[in-house]
């Protein structure tokens, strides 16, 4: 019998195992960066280098003209790094994902096309029924940045603007002691047989701690106080030197606040800031002492704190001066505006390589906690709580 001869080694004959995973394809991401509209708000998410970054990936990001101009970013350095600059704003948000410092507004939200992704901020204190309604008859898929937690357990982009918020709290302040805005007159800082500058810091987090390594640096004598001796004892640890802390109770507060020239609120409560300052504590302070109460965006912790503006940005209350403007890193809003850009620019060049935001969601927790919408549907337990909508587990829905 002749021997039959196979065209197929026994090996090639051999089962193969099944190949069930399917390799990522990488996404191109159309991005849109519209100008903000918000009164006094001068950031903008991305930088040009960021921009630059995503475009030679293959991204493509469009800029509304003027966008980055109050963050002193230039039309011609977005077009350069290779971005398409556009004159109309409804151009801008029939991109697929949009990126804003603020919250979108209902007429924002209204030129979006169904199915966007939008990147901004959520502000939840400052926003009303409709905004989430609108959002949802849109079906977008909404991100908070300031919602985002890291693998550490941070909030990268809320820490970040809490330290530029601290120390901007003493570059104001110093600024503000002078003759020339109805200070004191005294320096911050510790100069040669001059008694140094006081300071006086409600809230050891992230504020509070930027707040005292600058006025430390100046010189200052600084006392931090919260309720938190954890916080307290941990502040001590990252500056590196004794200061004076105290937990809040009224009779060393009243001490301290009667002394100082400068006194910083850095204090956030759950739903608002406790009022740890009364108004017969203030009463009780120097003339020409400054406050300046950066808790003023959840209601402010002095009882004589009122919301104030960049344009107008102190009153006088009991011959003390006060500073309650809400967005303080707006005011610094080019370092600012670097700080967010860093932050978010890994996270697109993250989803683009995982094929798009249905993948980079799946796999990436830290976007997680940041969903508050998907595909419509509302996946944030606390804004549905807040204002009483239905609400589904994003787990349910990925997976």
């Amino acid at each position: 019998m002749s021997e039959h001869f196979s065209p197929f080694s026994k090996e090639e004959l051999m089962p193969k195992p099944e190949m069930l995973e399917i390799k990522k394809q990488k996404g191109e991401l159309f991005i849109g960066i519209p100008k903000e509209t918000c009164l006094e708000e001068k950031r903008v998410c991305l930088t040009p280098d960021a921009v630059a970054a995503l475009t030679t990936h293959g991204h493509r990001v469009v800029v509304e003209s003027e966008a980055g101009k109050l963050s002193n970013f230039e039309d011609v350095a977005y077009s350069n790094a290779g971005a398409k600059i556009s004159y109309s704003t409804e151009d801008v948000f029939a991109c697929n994902i949009i990126l804003k410092i603020e919250p979108p507004s209902l007429k924002e939200i209204e030129m979006m096309n169904p199915q966007s992704v939008l990147i901004s901020a959520l502000q939840i204190k400052t926003q009303q029924k409709e905004y989430f309604e609108a959002l949802a008859n849109k079906r977008v898929t909404a991100l908070a940045f300031d919602f985002i937690k890291d693998e550490h357990g941070l909030y990268p982009i809320v820490k970040s603007l809490s330290e530029i918020a601290g120390i901007a709290s003493i570059l104001v302040a110093s600024e503000l002691m002078s003759n020339r805005n109805n200070g004191n007159g005294l320096i911050l800082g510790n100069i040669t047989g001059v008694p140094p500058s006081e300071v006086v810091i409600f809230g050891a987090g992230t504020v509070g701690e930027f707040a005292a390594r600058s006025a430390l640096g100046l010189g200052a004598s600084v006392k931090v106080f919260d309720n938190s001796l954890t916080k307290l004892r941990d502040l001590q640890h990252k500056l590196g030197q004794q200061i004076y802390t105290s937990t809040i109770q009224p009779k060393y507060v009243q001490k301290a606040l009667m002394c100082c020239d400068i006194a910083i609120g850095a204090i956030r409560g759950k739903s608002r800031s406790p009022v740890v300052v009364t108004e017969e504590m203030v009463q009780q302070m120097k003339s020409g002492a400054i406050i300046v109460d950066v808790s003023i965006d959840r209601g402010g912790c002095f009882e004589t704190s009122e919301v104030t503006t960049h344009s107008k940005p102190t009153f006088i209350k009991h011959e003390v001066i006060h500073y309650c403007v809400p967005n303080i890193p707006s005011q610094y809003a080019r370092t600012a505006t670097l700080s967010i850009s860093n932050i978010l620019t890994p996270y697109l060049l993250n989803i683009g390589e995982e094929g798009g935001i249905e993948n980079a969601i799946r796999f990436d927790k830290s976007l997680q906690k940041g969903m508050y919408f998907y595909h419509g549907i509302l996946t944030n337990k606390l804004v549905a709580d807040w204002f009483n909508l239905p609400f589904r587990d994003i787990n349910l829905l990925l997976f």
